[in-house]
C-alpha cells in the first residue's frame, strides 16, 4: 500500500480551537479522542481576528506539541481559515469538540450543522468531564492576569 493510499485509510480526526492556552480540559479531550482514531490532528488556529494580543499560532503550536511528542498518534500544526477545509487537508472526516455547557452545546451543535452541510465532515461532541467543566481557556487567562499560579489548570507532559 502506497503512503497516499495507507493515509486514506487511516482514520483521522482534528481537534481545532485557539488553545489560548491550551488546558487540562483541552488534554482530556485529546486523551478521551486518541481511542477512536488512528491519528488525531490538533489544530491550531492562525487566524486572530477576534483575539488581538494572542501568542503566536507557532508558538501555542509549539507548546502543545511538546505535550504529544512521545505519541505518534497526534500531531499538531497550525492552520488558517476554516476547520472544514484544514479537515479537508488532513484527510479528516470528524471534527471533535469539546462540550461543557447547554450554552457550549448549542454553539457546537450549529457550527456542526454548517460544515456538514459545507463538506460532509461530521462533528464529534466529546462532553467535559464534571470535575473539568468549569476550566475555559478565557478563565485561565483571567486568572493569570491577576497573578493566581494557573499550574493546576495547565497539562503536564506524561
Amino acid at each position: 500500500m502506497k503512503n497516499e493510499e495507507f493515509a486514506t485509510a487511516m482514520k483521522t480526526g482534528i481537534f481545532v480551537g485557539s488553545f489560548n492556552p491550551f488546558t487540562v480540559g483541552h488534554d482530556s479531550i485529546v486523551r478521551r479522542a486518541l481511542p477512536l482514531f488512528d491519528r488525531l490532528v490538533i489544530g491550531v488556529v492562525g487566524d486572530q481576528v477576534h483575539k488581538p494580543g494572542m501568542p503566536s499560532a507557532e508558538e501555542r503550536t509549539k507548546a502543545i506539541a511538546e505535550l504529544y511528542a512521545d505519541d505518534p498518534a497526534i500531531e499538531v500544526k497550525p492552520y488558517y481559515g476554516l476547520a472544514v477545509d484544514f479537515a479537508r487537508a488532513e484527510n479528516a472526516h470528524f471534527i471533535v469538540k469539546g462540550v461543557r455547557s447547554a450554552k457550549d452545546f448549542e454553539y457546537e451543535r450549529e457550527q456542526a450543522d454548517v460544515n456538514r452541510q459545507l463538506s460532509g465532515v461530521e462533528t464529534i461532541l466529546l462532553y467535559a468531564e464534571p470535575q473539568l467543566s468549569s476550566i475555559s481557556s478565557t478563565m485561565v487567562r483571567e486568572l493569570q492576569h491577576f497573578g493566581v499560579d494557573i499550574s493546576t489548570f495547565l497539562p503536564k507532559k506524561s
